[in-house]
């Protein structure tokens, strides 16, 4: 039997799938979080990369939605900075790490990533991320070395939820932030793609909440001003809506 193309396969889409293409100027935002062999993005080390997609719901609130994980082999000639790993607590040669060549591993994210992007009908996805410049700089730096085509991220634009999280809750630290906002950190998990991934996801989420009144305001301010259509009515007042 053959396979449906990705591209021409059926999906179905989410609840706020409406919501979400008017909410980010169809940007669907992604979380990402990346654990590397040192600071620099052109010579480090790749060595565990998480997307966290984050979902819409009828009413327009963000929740988190699925992580995708993946430990990576270092590439040829990478540089491993004893001190970083030492923080991350990653040894890149353990034989029992289940670690998949980094064009792999991008290939993977990027499709889960594709596949939301057409579920909530955006244009391309925007990276999320905790110092997000640090993110966004290695997942460039890896496709470019992969030779990469199709990036479903905005190669330059991105949401800094350390950023967000200074101006809504006084912490810039992930950890802290996570803390004053109520929810859990397990500082053993700590420095793990993954979970780090899943507590910017719950951080970006609740600031974005809680915004919600500023955003209503502001998108009909922008209808007024003729930039986009006015957009369309809910069953309830719990809408916001934005488009590009």
């Amino acid at each position: 039997m053959s396979q449906v193309p990705e591209a021409e396969a059926a999906i179905t889409p989410p609840p706020g799938a409406h919501l979400m293409a008017r909410r980010f100027r169809g940007f669907l935002p992604v979380v990402i979080d990346v654990e590397c062999g040192g600071f620099h993005a052109a010579t480090d080390a790749l060595l565990e990369i998480a997307a966290v997609t984050i979902d819409m719901d009828e009413s327009g609130l963000l929740h988190p939605g699925a992580t995708h994980s993946y430990h990576v082999i270092p590439f040829e000639g990478a540089r491993l900075d004893p001190a970083a790993l030492a923080v991350t607590g990653i040894d890149p040669w353990h034989p029992l790490r289940p670690a998949i060549p980094e064009r792999d591993a991008l290939q993977r994210i990027f499709r889960e990533v594709r596949h939301a992007i057409r579920a909530y009908n955006c244009r391309r996805a925007i990276l999320v991320g905790h110092n997000a410049a640090f993110d966004l700089g290695f997942l460039n730096a890896a496709v470019a070395r992969c030779e990469i085509k199709r990036n479903p991220f905005h190669p330059f634009s991105c949401f800094d939820t350390a950023t967000l999280a200074g101006a809504a809750l006084g912490q810039t630290v992930l950890a802290k932030a996570v803390t004053v906002a109520g929810f859990e950190w397990d500082s053993s998990s700590a420095h793990s793609a993954s979970y780090d991934a899943q507590r910017t996801a719950e951080i970006f989420c609740h600031i974005t909440n809680r915004m919600r009144d500023s955003y209503r305001e502001a998108e009909a301010r922008a209808c007024a001003l003729g930039w986009h259509e006015a957009p369309p009515q809910e069953p309830t007042s719990e809408d916001p809506q934005m488009e590009t």
